[in-house]
């Protein structure tokens, strides 16, 4: 079990090998959301992910316009959905089926909606501890392909909770800490064609991995990680150093899902950026910035 010293220096460890690591040959540029209407205006956007359609769905926070928001490549907004159902939007997801699955860090609930916004199933995660901050409840959503269902725990919690496909809750696993199967706010995971699970372990600074029981397999130093998109056979996580204030510049790190070797980064300069990850069918990776989309392009 890695001691909070030890943590850290596998922390310097970690940027030192990701600016080592091969600079990929993208460059940051702004994805421009066109305003529909006089007055409306994207607040943060905390979270986005690319639809069965080819559309880009943003999850925000800003009170003049709806939480859900679907753009097309050329930047305008085809339909949007949401308003009311939402206290502080966390994460966005699609399902192998088209289906858009949002988080709420705040109600700690769980929606399903078809691409064009009709609700299919709200699950009720509860376990929030009251406190200062109204980040108390749920991060993410993820799709094993077995069918089931797994919800990340992290501002009161640290914990992973399984749901069966129609949303009956059948497990949970993790408590905090620092060793193995343990969390200090999972925040972001994901799973791949071999119901592996990938939980960014943010604040202790990993990506552990696990089969869909709950057993740890096995973990990586890679930085404070907030995200995490599978694509093309790799894993794309957005990180920055362990030792550096939430919000902070740091990278878009491309690793190998099987052995986490580093396969390229790209760094991102702007702050309050990299909470969500998502990559287009060029494998070009986009991420959120603070009331935008960040998206990088061949040089």
């Amino acid at each position: 079990m890695l001691t909070p010293e030890q943590i850290v220096q596998a922390g310097a460890a970690t940027v030192q090998a990701i600016r080592e690591a091969p600079a990929l040959p993208l460059v940051q540029t702004n994805f421009m959301i066109k305003p529909p209407t006089a007055g409306w205006e994207l607040g943060a956007v905390s979270s986005l992910a690319f639809g069965q359609d080819g559309l880009l769905y943003l999850l925000q926070r800003g009170a003049k316009a709806d939480p859900i928001v679907v753009v097309d490549a050329g930047g305008n907004v085809v339909r949007s959905w949401g308003k009311g159902l939402f206290e502080l939007p966390h994460y966005i997801r699609v399902d192998s089926d088209g289906n858009v699955w949002t988080t709420d860090a705040h109600s700690s609930v769980v929606y399903k909606f078809t691409p064009e916004g009709v609700q299919l199933l709200k699950i009720e995660v509860g376990g929030q501890v009251a406190g200062p901050s109204p980040f108390v409840g749920i991060t993410d959503i993820a799709f094993c392909p077995d069918g089931r269902l797994f919800v990340s725990d992290g501002y009161a919690n640290a914990r992973v909770v399984e749901y069966t496909a129609a949303g009956h809750r059948v497990r949970e696993w993790g408590v905090p800490g620092i060793g193995p199967g343990e969390f200090n706010l999972p925040h972001a995971i994901v799973c791949d064609a071999s119901n592996v699970l990938y939980v960014a372990d943010r604040e202790n600074g990993r990506i552990q991995r696990f089969d869909p029981d709950g057993r740890f397999l096995s973990e990586w130093s890679v930085g404070k990680t907030y995200s995490l998109k599978l694509a093309g056979g790799a894993l794309w996580a957005g990180v920055h150093g362990v030792d550096q204030p939430t919000g902070s510049p740091g990278w878009l790190v491309k690793l190998d899902r099987r052995t986490g070797k580093i396969l390229g980064v790209v760094a991102v300069a702007e702050p309050f950026s990299m909470h969500a990850v998502e990559v287009d069918r060029d494998g070009q990776p986009l991420t959120t910035a603070k009331s935008g989309v960040l998206w990088f392009r061949p040089r």
